[in-house]
């Protein structure tokens, strides 16, 4: 059975993923902002987050808040970290794959998490303990035993491109040994995919919090491991992130460690 806090989550993410299909048909006519070079925000992503927050704060008046949009409200232990439409680029452009992320922290660790892809009416969700679930359906990360063969995911360090060298040669490197390699514009849905099995291992450079929190708890209650590059366990403050099955996790730590720079080992 869902935890009180899940199901929480779960109304607040139906919710936001009612109001991102709404839009759908109206993309061109949206107003759309660039917070930074190449990061764009809508007043899709503004009106699915401020109808997530009103839901939680309803629920958990107490808690805080860590929104994309909206930033850091309040101080508590317990803390609602929101990506209201992870995939903009592709929302914007019409491409088919984006999610609504919500996770709850306590004491910075994730204990609830939720992914959601209002397209395709998957629901991931977990509870820490309590494993992971699609849609109620428990769900495994994978089993396979080594790097060789397996399916991967990542995106492109938009914010960060001055690493790009060294993305190219992770996936040079890892392109070495995996059979291929995604980038689907979505990094919570990777995450969930990662959890699911559907990916066998991800990595990423330069998240934020709220691009990986709920999809950490995904994989970790499906069997998997979450690490930064370096192999110390737990979500990056660095935002730079490997995830996947045990060994292929392993896989990829070792493939990709050659091909760090000092300012991405630490």
């Amino acid at each position: 059975m869902a935890r009180p806090a899940v199901n929480v989550a779960v109304r607040a993410a139906r919710a936001a993923g009612q109001i991102i299909l709404r839009y759908m048909n109206r993309i061109d006519g949206l107003a759309v902002v660039e917070k930074q070079r190449m990061d764009f925000a809508s007043e899709v992503d503004r009106a699915a987050e401020a109808e997530i927050i009103r839901e939680l704060k309803r629920a958990f008046p107490a808690h805080a808040i860590l929104a994309e949009e909206t930033g850091a409200q309040g101080k508590s232990k317990h803390v609602w970290v929101i990506d209201p439409l992870d995939g903009t680029h592709n929302y914007l452009r019409g491409i088919p794959h984006f999610s609504v992320s919500i996770a709850l922290l306590e004491n910075g660790e994730p204990m609830h998490g939720v992914v959601y892809d209002p397209l395709r009416d998957e629901l991931f969700t977990a509870s820490r303990g309590d494993g992971a679930y699609l849609n109620d359906r428990r769900i495994r990360a994978s089993s396979r035993n080594q790097l060789g063969g397996a399916l991967l995911a990542t995106g492109f360090p938009y914010r960060q491109r001055a690493h790009l060298d060294a993305q190219l040669g992770m996936t040079r490197a890892l392109l070495g040994e995996a059979e291929d390699l995604r980038r689907s514009g979505s990094a919570a849905l990777d995450l969930a995919y990662t959890a699911n099995g559907r990916y066998d291992g991800y990595f990423e450079i330069g998240l934020k919090p709220w691009d990986m929190a709920a999809g950490c708890l995904l994989v970790r209650e499906a069997g998997g491991r979450y690490c930064d590059f370096s192999g110390r366990d737990g979500i990056p403050d660095s935002g730079n992130l490997v995830a996947g099955g045990i060994h292929v996790a392993a896989g990829m730590l070792k493939a990709i460690a050659p091909e760090l720079p000092p300012a991405l080992a630490r």
